[in-house]
């Protein structure tokens, strides 16, 4: 894979990227990087499309947002505006894991011609997630870090020991997985306090004080509301320590005839990396159908 760089919206945007052919955009989420696609890339440029991994907003080296914005309606906007800036066309086709799920639906949900694919993994599309908050006791106290990232504290604690809380999260996220391959490249791209801030930024922006754009209101209302209208693949681990399974089927239980649902055996929250055969599979069977 190569690393190139390109301006797209208020960002300077690093990326990683193989193959040619139609745009293959694939959004990582928290706490993570690109290189968690090293195993679908490939993939994907064996089957002819040219697979773009890109840092999300703010983490390193890609640039922290001048307008100190990271909710979920402007990380849409950032891959649209990628979509444009790399040439895109109505073949392209978005996958997103984490907070790269919400980002892909919203992306497809804003400018719907851009995008003829919509892959999500390990946050459910729709309203089930935030319906979760208020009842299921069991996902509030999976969630528990989100509320956590709203006091100060958190600023020093995510920080100390190289960034060790990333590692406790993946652990619990996916347990018994070794992730000692992924979690360099996930605190290089974090470990600058600005670059940590913009990623606990994304939280403060869903639940706390955190900097909204009043111009993307109505898009994020429709991200956390809405089903995209293209052909969506879902795929959850069964064993996410994240998000529950349940979570997902109550999302499944209310979504249209054209997202379908795989849920991953012997995978937790990073499923991408725990099984990617299975992934990778079913991925290019839902592009070939």
């Amino acid at each position: 894979m190569e690393r190139s760089s390109v301006r797209a919206g208020e960002l300077d945007v690093t990326y990683l990227t193989c193959g040619s052919g139609p745009l293959a955009l694939c959004m990582h989420g928290f706490p993570d990087s690109p290189f968690t696609w090293r195993h679908l890339m490939p993939v994907l440029a064996e089957h002819g499309y040219r697979a773009v991994a890109p840092f999300q907003r703010g983490y390193a080296p890609t640039t922290v947002a001048p307008s100190g914005v990271y909710q979920t309606a402007a990380l849409a906007r950032d891959a649209n505006a990628l979509h444009e800036a790399l040439g895109g066309d109505e073949h392209a086709i978005i996958i997103g894991h984490d907070w790269g799920a919400p980002t892909v639906c919203g992306a497809a949900l804003d400018e719907p011609q851009r995008w003829s694919k919509v892959v999500s993994m390990s946050v459910p599309p729709g309203p089930a997630l935030g319906v979760s908050f208020l009842g299921n006791l069991a996902q509030i106290q999976r969630s528990w870090y989100m509320f956590f990232f709203q006091h100060a504290l958190s600023n020093h604690v995510v920080a100390a020991n190289d960034l060790a809380f990333i590692d406790m999260l993946w652990s619990q996220w996916s347990p018994g997985y070794d992730a000692s391959e992924d979690l360099p490249h996930v605190k290089d791209a974090l470990r600058n306090p600005e670059h940590l801030q913009a990623a606990l930024g994304y939280y403060r922006a869903t639940l706390g004080d955190g900097k909204r754009d009043p111009e993307l209101s109505a898009l994020q209302q429709r991200i956390g509301s809405e089903f995209p209208s293209q052909p969506m693949l879902y795929l959850h681990g069964e064993n996410c320590g994240c998000i529950g399974i349940e979570v997902a089927q109550a999302a499944q239980a209310t979504a249209p005839s054209h997202v379908r649902f795989e849920y991953v055996a012997d995978a937790g929250h990073f499923v991408q990396v725990e099984q990617p055969a299975r992934v990778n599979q079913l991925i290019l069977d839902f592009l070939a159908s």
